[in-house]
This record gives C-alpha cells, structure tokens and sequence, in this order.
C-alpha cells in the first residue's frame, strides 16, 4: 500500500477502511489518516469512526485514498460498500484494495481452522474483481500484484488460535511449523508451477505519481506477515546462512526466515499456475 501513501502530504486524507486500529503507521506521511470500522478496537485509536463500510459517515469526495487492506471480504453488503468508496472518494484519488484467494490453500486453511473467520466474500478471480470494482467507484484498474502467503495468522506468538484442536492438525503454530510449510510451499511451486504459497491480490485503482511494483516478493514474514524483495534484502546484508539454509531477518520485527529468490516466482505474476516470463523495495 505503500505506492499510495507516498503519493500525499499534508492536510491530505486517506480513509483506512475495515481496519481495526489501523492497517498503516499514521506516521508513514504527513497526511490526515481517517480509520474506520464497524467494531471498535480495544485500544485508543486516533481519528477513528465507528461506522458500516456500505454506510460511510462522511461527505461526497472527503478522501483523497481509500486502503481497504485485508477488508473487502468482510463486507456483509459488498455492493453497497463499494459504491460508498466511489462516492467518498475523489475523482482524482487513489484506491488500494487486499484480498485472499478463496481458491488458494491459505485462505481455505483459515476458514476451516476458524469456521469462516469471517469471510463472507470468497473472490476466486482477480480480473472480475478489478471489473467490478471499476464499475462501482468509476476508478480505473493500474495493476494488481499477487500476495504471497506465510500463514502469519496461525502464528501463536501473535495470538491464540481460535480453535486449538484443529490448530493441533498444522503444527499448532509453532514457528518451526511455519518455517516447514514456507519451504515445502515455496519448493513445490518452483519444481511445479503451482501456487500453494499464494495468498491474494494486492488491486490498485486511480492516479498514483509512484509506479506500482508488480513484482512477485515471496519473502514473507512467518510473525508479522510483512513482504520484501530478495534483491532488496541482499542489498541490504539481511541474508545469511543458517544450517546450510539462507535467511533473512525481518526488517520490521526482527524475526529469522527463510529466505527465497523472487526470480523463480515470476510465472506467479500473472495470476496462474503456468510459467510466462516477467522483478524492487520494502512493503
């Protein structure tokens, strides 16, 4: 999301919608960050609103960008969220949008460990997304990026699973658990063009001054669920060898992973799980 935040400055506002206490430092830019949600967080959040997506408290073209990152499948109504986010948002602005793949083992692992987890919009294809998408706000469709998963969520050092028997079935969520998924999801895709380490779609809507990155970043942190580049991270001297394995420290939290070369990923930039052909930062 980062390609639209660096494109506003002061007095500027971006709505953070379905985002809990906040899917972005309000100190990344010098913008105005509106959260809103229709549970309120547990902790003080500043500039928050309690409010339904399909139902925005807030005038016609208030924001200058809407984040709705990791929320769209949450929404009860989702046409009317939709058309709500056309409506609050500037011609000129700037929507981003992160969703799962219902089809992808990550998001059916989630579901079947959490009941639904709340999912009650499962999108299957990028492409009828961004179309629908389109026809709600008006906004035109740049890019989308596939998101590669780590299954963050099932990790114990952030929360408690929500249903510990089941959790038992994948490792209970021990690190060294998800360290052993990463890698067999990672190899298989590389032997097999597969696509068992894909979480989503990462769609990007309107005017941006910043190119969006399209690339592929496999390295995707088991704690904290943030990406990075490969190149990025050896330019950096975060890489090193660990029991004859590479890995990398996470530039956000610390944490040891595993590390992989985006380039043999590329194939999974076009949404498929075909090789074709097509690699830069920190997200």
């Amino acid at each position: 999301m980062h390609e639209i935040l660096e494109n506003f400055g002061p007095g500027q506002r971006i709505l953070d919608l379905g985002s809990g206490p906040g899917s972005f430092d309000a100190g990344t830019g010098p913008f105005i960050a509106i959260r809103a949600d229709l549970d309120h967080p547990s902790r003080p959040v500043q500039n928050f609103a309690q409010a339904d997506a399909a139902r925005l408290p807030f005038p016609d073209r208030a924001f200058d960008a809407v984040i709705s990152n990791h929320s769209l499948e949450h929404f009860h109504d989702l046409a009317g969220s939709l058309s709500e986010i056309g409506r609050v948002l500037r011609p000129t602005g700037a929507l981003y949008i992160a969703v799962p793949d219902a089809s992808t083992f990550g998001d059916r692992l989630y579901r079947w460990l959490s009941r639904g987890g709340g999912h009650v919009n499962p999108f299957t294809s990028a492409p009828e997304l961004a179309a629908n998408i389109e026809r709600a706000t008006h906004l035109h469709h740049v890019q989308t990026r596939t998101l590669c998963a780590s299954l963050s969520f099932l990790n114990r050092k952030n929360a408690p699973m929500p249903r510990p028997r089941r959790a038992l079935a994948v490792g209970n969520g021990t690190e060294i658990s998800l360290h052993v998924f990463t890698y067999f999801a990672r190899l298989v895709d590389r032997l097999f063009g597969t696509r068992i380490g894909v979480y989503g779609w990462a769609l990007y809507f309107g005017s941006f001054s910043v190119p969006v990155d399209t690339d592929v970043w496999t390295n995707v942190c088991i704690r904290c669920g943030s990406g990075a580049q490969s190149e990025w991270l050896r330019q950096m001297k975060l890489v090193r060898r660990r029991f004859f394995l590479p890995v990398y420290r996470c530039p956000s939290c610390g944490t040891i992973n595993l590390f992989f070369e985006d380039r043999h990923y590329r194939y999974l930039a076009d949404g498929r799980a075909k090789r074709s052909g097509k690699s830069q930062g920190y997200n």
